[in-house]
């Protein structure tokens, strides 16, 4: 599948999130590393050590921003103050594109700080692609946005995820950051068939990948982000990277961290289904 305005990056391969434990062994050893995603959030300060060591970063290393607190699902208006402050990181870090979750958490100012599931009407789409939209405008980049997981359904929805998903990036005209840990969390907690959802989704607008750990508990499932890949989810991977192509890919490890290097390689086990995709794209 040739490259696309969301996919085009093709060169970044395959990438981890920056996290404060391997700071020292990143800037000592300076490892071979694709890119780093960063949580836009921890870096939208005036100064400080958090600057100071994006900074060292940024002189070796891509960097993408991914944002944990736009909420384009919430009914408020998109913050002036936060853009403005984004918009200097983005001007800093010189990322490709900018993600953000296909959720709420916020009314009226008043912020839960967690990433909510949204009701999947018509409506709801028109809304939250608009939302899109001006942030997209604002900032000057491409914009993509991430499935969460789900642990609780609206009644008042009109349609899948999928669609829902969909519907809202078609009117957005932005991308997809598709997390596929995600996808079979929610695909076991609602009872649907995740492929079903990867094959529902314009592959076209995916233009990043996550892969990620869960726990299993005896009624549900978690996303936790704390051990390593489980194989229903490579595989799940596997389909996804046939289906949309070579796209740049993050293994996002956020709790009981362990050392660099076993996180770093639990990454570079998506190498083998990349080299599967870009030999089908030829």
């Amino acid at each position: 599948m040739p490259a696309n305005r969301f996919n085009g990056h093709t060169d970044h391969g395959i990438g981890i999130g920056l996290r404060v434990p391997h700071y020292a062994h990143i800037l000592e050893k300076k490892p071979v590393v694709g890119w780093f995603e960063i949580i836009s959030e921890n870096f939208m300060v005036d100064g400080g050590r958090p600057l100071e060591i994006l900074d060292r970063i940024l002189e070796q290393y891509h960097v993408v921003q991914h944002g944990v607190s736009m909420y384009f699902g919430s009914a408020d208006k998109p913050d002036r103050a936060h853009l403005r402050k984004l918009k200097e990181l983005v001007r800093r870090t010189h990322t490709p594109w900018i993600s953000d979750h296909l959720c709420w958490g916020s009314v009226d100012g008043t912020y839960s700080h967690d990433l909510l599931p949204m009701p999947y009407t018509f409506a709801a789409a028109r809304r939250t692609a608009e939302k899109i939209r001006q942030v997209r405008d604002y900032l000057g980049i491409p914009v993509c946005v991430e499935n969460v997981s789900s642990y609780a359904e609206f009644h008042a929805s009109e349609m899948t995820e999928w669609e829902f998903l969909s519907e809202v990036v078609e009117g957005a005209d932005c991308g997809i950051l598709l997390d596929v840990n995600n996808i079979y969390v929610s695909s076991k907690n609602h009872g649907f068939n995740p492929y079903d959802y990867l094959n529902g989704v314009p592959a076209e607008r995916v233009g990043q990948i996550h892969i990620a750990g869960h726990t299993k508990f005896e009624k549900y499932i978690l996303d936790t982000h704390d051990h390593p890949v489980l194989d229903p989810v490579w595989r799940l991977y596997d389909h996804a990277t046939r289906r949309c192509g070579v796209t740049a890919t993050l293994l996002e490890w956020d709790d009981r961290i362990p050392s660099f290097d076993e996180v770093h390689a639990e990454a570079l086990k998506a190498g083998k289904f990349i080299a599967a995709a870009r030999k089908a794209s030829r």
